[in-house]
């Protein structure tokens, strides 16, 4: 399918697994089935299953999957080439999306891979399934695996489409020996998840990781033990009234996403993640390859109408004696600095500090090279989503240089960012490098020098 690039040709709702239904529902991707004659490719394939999209808060539509299709038929990729032969081996950036392991597919229209396509990359966006048909576990599941494991089913999709990227994207041109994985949020934790595990090892070569990571050994985020996640699964199960693995998958999927309003995400199952990531981190057993990670400054929301008393209150009931101290960082004199602190302690402790523990380790036991950034851009914005600033998922526009595809009073400023973080997200693709021509000096990071990139207006070097 031809894109307004006339040098470029997009292939969208490519099969990489067998649909996940029926009896393959809370099973491994399969392979996928076979067919006959040329499949046009000309459209994305269904989103996975989810409740249906809607916007709130800064999340436009453009943020957002469509509400249609979406189905548990949803293991397709899409290939955006500007390749003319498949001997040009160009560099393949492969793109994992956010939606706290819930929702999101790689239809969004801010994924687009035309920009990053026109800058020398193959793109690839994938989907993989979400909520509790990517990461839901049951003893009985564990059982009939051959792995005695269940719930990693999203993870294992992602895993499949890099197989499938090693089988076949030299066709479109791609180089199998130069792919960079590259998510944000849920997206960027599946990052970490693949660094660190053995399944994906050899699948890949470099990572991007924005705003999202698992590596605190304190940290419960989007991970739980599989025991845990096993005893979710009965305790919904017996809610469910499904007393086997057959009666649960013959609940049709609508009903599921009605019935069931537990959270779910990835698991240290043993086989996946045969130990918590911040174990694997911590003792050198990640995939060791080139890592770009950063956060954004506003990732911890907008600032609330949180009262002073109630915000210390919190801060003395979860910290004790040291509360004091943490007021010294995230002040509360006013309610309006209340609510401020109480946003950016939010994205300190589930962004901007997990993130930034990432790099280290991954410079420190990686023993790989390492550049972080700091996203404080804030997009031109009116009326209500002023309050939103740098928002968590605001780099994702600039970083694919798809401001096209949002309506917002941009300015010359932001597409000239738009084109300078695109491109470092580019020549890191290519060479493990984010810096070129016509660009700031980005340097890298390590756990001495502490050098990061600060993208503000435009980009700045600065020791963190």
């Amino acid at each position: 399918m031809s894109t307004a690039d006339s040098a470029l040709v997009a292939f969208k709702g490519i099969p990489f697994a067998a649909p996940p239904i029926s009896n393959l529902r809370w099973q491994p991707p399969q392979p996928a089935l076979k067919w006959e004659g040329v499949k046009a490719c000309t459209d994305f394939g269904p989103s996975p299953m989810q409740p249906t999209p809607a916007p709130f808060g800064v999340y436009t539509p453009e943020f957002l999957v469509p509400a249609e299709p979406i189905s548990e038929d949803c293991l397709y990729l899409n290939v955006w080439t500007g390749a003319k032969s498949s001997s040009e081996k160009r560099p393949v950036f492969v793109w994992l999306y956010g939606g706290a392991f819930s929702s999101g597919g790689s239809a969004v229209p801010i994924y687009d891979g035309e920009a990053l396509a026109r800058k020398g990359v193959i793109f690839v966006s994938i989907n993989y399934r979400v909520g509790i048909f990517g990461f839901f576990a049951h003893p009985d599941l564990s059982k009939e695996s051959s792995t005695k494991t269940s719930g990693n089913y999203g993870l294992l999709d992602q895993i499949a489409a890099l197989q499938w990227i090693q089988r076949n994207i030299a066709a479109f041109g791609g180089d199998p020996a130069n792919v960079t994985i590259a998510g944000q949020s849920a997206g960027s934790r599946s990052v970490n998840c693949l660094l660190a595990s053995p399944l994906a090892r050899g699948l890949f070569h470099k990572a991007i990781a924005e705003s999202g990571s698992s590596v605190l050994a304190n940290s419960t985020i989007n991970t739980t033990s599989l025991l845990k996640a096993e005893e979710q699964g009965v305790t919904v199960a017996t809610a469910l009234h499904a007393s086997s693995p057959d009666k649960l998958r013959a609940i049709p999927a609508q009903e599921l996403l009605q019935q069931v309003q537990e959270r779910f995400g990835p698991i240290v199952d043993g086989y996946v993640l045969p130990q918590s990531i911040a174990t694997i981190f911590g003792s050198g057993e990640q995939t060791k390859v080139p890592l770009l990670t950063g956060w954004n400054a506003d990732d911890g929301g907008a600032p609330t109408d949180r009262k002073q008393d109630e915000f210390r209150r919190d801060l003395q009931r979860q910290y004790g004696a040291f509360a004091d101290d943490v007021l010294r960082y995230y002040p509360a004199s006013t309610d309006e600095q209340a609510g401020a602190s109480q946003a950016a302690l939010h994205r300190d402790l589930t962004y901007a500090l997990p993130t930034y523990k990432l790099a280290q380790m991954q410079s420190e036991t990686g023993k790989s090279p390492v550049y972080v950034y700091h996203f404080a851009h804030k997009p031109p914005a009116t009326g209500n989503f002023l309050q939103y600033g740098a928002f968590h998922t605001a780099e994702v526009a600039y970083a694919l240089n798809n401001l096209a595809f949002l309506k917002r009073p941009w300015q010359a400023i932001d597409r000239e960012l738009a084109n300078q973080l695109s491109s470092y997200w580019v020549n890191f693709a290519k060479t493990g490098n984010p810096n070129g021509s016509n660009l700031p000096q980005w340097p890298s990071y390590t756990v001495t020098n502490a050098d990061i990139m600060l993208f503000g207006d435009k980009p700045i070097a600065q020791k963190h």
